[in-house]
């Protein structure tokens, strides 16, 4: 019992988590994120993911995401979508781009509930990395480095994980810093 709970300790220390135990509350964006909302009512609380919140949107995402999955978002911050190149965000936030901008956000949502143990199991199991298959279709793989876990996308561009295991009553959010590219 003692082995096991130092475990999980020593994995949320190297996700990056400020607590440990099964849906324990976690601030997000100066919010309180509460496991009985769902992924929506949640980020829509955290100023840090109002460009996510309105990608969901343009995107015709909410319903979707409101569901009860269960879901696992990689949830890029505003400051992710910032450093996309001039212009990007608000050209993918235009009605003729729906497709696009749904394309890109649900690259970023995997179906099921993969918390940092989970997914830290998976890693362990592919002897360092693993590959995540997204709503999307398309891959992410996962990898330890420096005490985080890194997505890197089809682009190669690389994202860490900067908040883990921020449960919702339909799954997890894990906040990332980069935002994730398909093919």
């Amino acid at each position: 019992m003692i082995k096991q709970t130092l475990s999980k300790t020593i994995l949320a220390l190297a996700l990056g988590t400020t607590a440990v135990g099964a849906f324990a509350q976690v601030t997000v964006g100066g919010a309180p994120m509460l496991p009985s909302k769902d992924i929506i009512d949640n980020a829509v609380n955290s100023k840090d993911h109002t460009t996510l919140v309105a990608a969901v949107k343009a995107a015709g995402l909410v319903d979707t995401l409101k569901s009860p999955g269960p879901f696992t978002v990689f949830a890029p911050t505003n400051a992710a979508f910032a450093a996309l190149p001039a212009g990007t965000v608000d050209t993918l936030l235009k009605p003729e781009n729906k497709s696009m901008l749904s394309g890109i956000l649900t690259y970023h949502v995997v179906s099921g509930k993969f918390d940092a143990a989970a997914i830290s199991k998976m890693i362990a199991d592919g002897k360092g990395m693993t590959s995540i298959k997204t709503v999307a279709g398309g891959t992410l793989v996962a990898k330890a480095a420096g005490g985080k876990v890194t997505l890197t996308d089809e682009k190669g561009g690389v994202s860490t994980v900067t908040i883990a295991d921020v449960y919702q009553s339909n799954g997890v959010i894990h906040v990332v810093d980069k935002v994730l590219l398909p093919k």
